[in-house]
């Protein structure tokens, strides 16, 4: 995507369109999923669509021919990451390890994809035929499963007063995540090495939160993570506070998506878009160019996403999703 939509005079609007579709999509596309409860079938049709986007940008390079494949490119995304999540958490039940595992790997895909596309090498030809057996590996899941597979629940998005109030604090705090890892301050993010270690850093700290959770709990974990996180953040010009900084902030990511699962356990399709939706809009003032804030804003964003969450979590522990 990167290579053929870079090449666009159009290529700044492209990336809007692809982030809404890839992000803000999800929410629909997360009841259309909950409702088939084809959530394997859903997550293959989505490399399918993956697949065909990358054919669309072999095509002669239109203006019109880039916009189509970045809406099918972005649809794709997101229908793998409902279909594919909806699974998870029907696995999990109560447990977050494999939904951390699950969450954690996109951020090497935005580094690679990037340096991919900037390259010279040319995986145009392969990428196609790879997501093709993707897809055909995750349309076999079901079978290989057996009676491991678990369906949806009945959909209902209906909730008290109680399930909205948290919803919404958990919907502000992935808002506040997503602007905090597009706007970081660390003057050194760029250089050499430290970009990886970053992306390896929001990795960990992704997976490692779903197993703390599993271990220790959402609110320990909410509280040991965030508070060091925050201290952290203010030093920006240093890496190393700044590496531990982003791995800490980061572990909250599955216990926040397995609270709003636990709100709506018959609408998780709908929980992850609602929350992938507040991904889209944190991106959102990076992508107008008013990202930027010192590192001791970084330390308010977190205890106030600690605040957020431990609110939220109290009112699941106290079972209003009931």
């Amino acid at each position: 995507m990167f290579r053929s939509v870079s090449a666009s005079s159009n290529w700044y609007v492209c990336i809007l369109v692809y982030n809404f579709c890839a992000f803000a999509m999800q929410m629909p596309l997360g009841v259309v999923a909950d409702k088939l409860d084809r959530n394997h079938a859903f997550a293959g049709a989505g490399c399918l669509m993956v697949g065909a986007a990358f054919a669309l940008m072999m095509l002669p390079q239109a203006e019109a021919t880039a916009l189509a494949a970045t809406v099918v490119l972005g649809l794709g995304n997101g229908m793998f990451h409902i279909g594919g999540g909806i699974d998870v958490l029907n696995i999990s039940a109560r447990r977050s390890g494999a939904l951390g595992v699950f969450v954690s790997p996109g951020a090497f895909g935005v580094y690679f994809g990037t340096i991919i596309g900037k390259g010279a090498a040319r995986l145009d030809m392969a990428l196609p035929y790879l997501m093709l057996v993707l897809s055909i590996s995750v349309f076999m899941m079901r079978r290989i499963r057996g009676e491991a597979h678990k369906h949806n629940e009945a959909f209902s998005i209906s909730a008290p007063r109680g399930v909205l109030v948290a919803a919404a604090l958990f919907f502000v705090v992935v808002c506040l995540r997503s602007f905090t890892g597009m706007s970081l301050p660390f003057p050194w993010k760029g250089s050499g090495q430290f970009a990886l270690i970053l992306v390896c850093a929001t990795v960990a700290g992704k997976a490692a939160g779903g197993f703390l959770f599993d271990k220790f709990g959402p609110l320990k974990t909410v509280f040991f993570s965030l508070v060091p996180a925050a201290a952290l953040f203010f030093f920006p010009g240093v890496p190393a506070p700044g590496v531990a900084a982003v791995l800490l902030f980061n572990m909250t990511m599955p216990v926040t998506l397995w609270a709003m699962a636990r709100l709506f356990p018959g609408a998780k399709g709908f929980s992850f878009g609602l929350l992938t939706f507040g991904l889209f809009l944190g991106f959102l003032p990076v992508y107008l160019g008013v990202g930027s804030a010192p590192g001791w804003a970084f330390a308010i964003i977190a205890l106030v996403s600690m605040a957020m969450l431990l609110l939220g979590l109290l009112r699941v522990r106290a079972g209003v999703e009931s």
